[in-house]
């Protein structure tokens, strides 16, 4: 089975020439968390590939994640950052994947900002961009704003969408408070061109290995997106647990995954919907 992550965060120290721009973050005691890093903790938990999506606290900088993934292709590629506002050359995003590892486009819509450009319609330049040039997109919104990306995949069919962390809030939230909203994402699900990843799911609950309380909200996504459209991530510098608990959590915790549900989630369906090639020789 080949094991992919459907996100992991690159990025490097807080230097004068390279500043963290977010003021939560500029005393954070984690320091870098670069390729080698990420390289050894998936080579400890037995991850064969990963997905780099650089974090917001460096801006809209791509640079780290893309050098580590042009020098480990087998392994590593990326979710860039771009920013919200249409950019000057309406050819960019056609542009976009020619760099080598890039694969997708990230965004967030949790600040003030990128909240009012999806709701005022600043961002709707994006979802055509993308759409036209068959980029695939993360996004992760507030979950308030998860209906939004029903009416978003309608109008664009040919756009393929995944929503983070099955659109729950990064921070606050645990146990059955975190999932109350639910059912407005598994409304997306009658849409065949949106997924989701189910990743930093351990960050959502109060709970220890094997993280019961999140079983019944793991089925209700899994019964309404299937295994195609169903992503294992780590999320990993964020994780309240072991990198392997996060992985057994599907692989070991979940008795009605089949094999191939398995082989799927963690990593094959993934492959297939971003369109990273999986080697001849990985074990499927």
């Amino acid at each position: 089975m080949t094991i992919v992550d459907a996100q992991i965060h690159i990025w490097g120290p807080n230097t004068p020439a390279r500043p963290w721009l977010s003021e939560a973050w500029k005393n954070h005691s984690a320091g870098a968390f670069d390729a080698p890093m990420v390289l050894a903790a998936m080579d400890a938990a037995g991850v064969d590939r990963a997905v780099l999506v650089p974090p917001s606290w460096e801006g809209g900088r791509n640079d780290l994640a893309l050098a580590a993934a042009v020098a480990h292709p087998d392994r590593l590629s990326v979710f860039g950052r771009l920013q919200l506002q249409q950019p000057d050359d309406p050819r960019l995003l056609d542009k976009w994947q020619t760099q080598p590892g890039m694969l997708g486009l990230r965004y967030t819509f949790t600040t003030d900002d990128a909240i009012a450009a999806l709701e005022d319609g600043a961002v709707d330049w994006l979802w055509q961009a993308a759409e036209r040039a068959d980029i695939p997109l993360m996004v992760l919104p507030l979950p308030h704003l998860v209906p939004r990306f029903g009416a978003i995949a309608d109008r664009h069919p040919g756009l393929r969408l995944i929503i983070d962390h099955l659109g729950r809030l990064t921070t606050g939230r645990k146990d059955d408070a975190a999932f109350a909203d639910l059912p407005e994402l598994l409304a997306l699900a009658r849409r065949p061109n949106v997924a989701v990843k189910a990743s930093a799911l351990p960050t959502y609950s109060t709970q220890a290995y094997p993280f019961g309380g999140l079983h019944p909200y793991i089925r209700q996504v899994y019964d309404a997106f299937g295994p195609r459209r169903m992503f294992w991530g780590s999320d990993l510098t964020r994780l309240n647990c072991s990198y392997r608990e996060c992985i057994e959590l599907f692989t070991e915790a979940l008795p009605w995954l089949t094999a191939e549900d398995q082989r799927l989630i963690m990593g094959e369906a993934l492959c297939s919907w971003i369109g990273w090639a999986v080697p001849s020789t990985a074990d499927t």
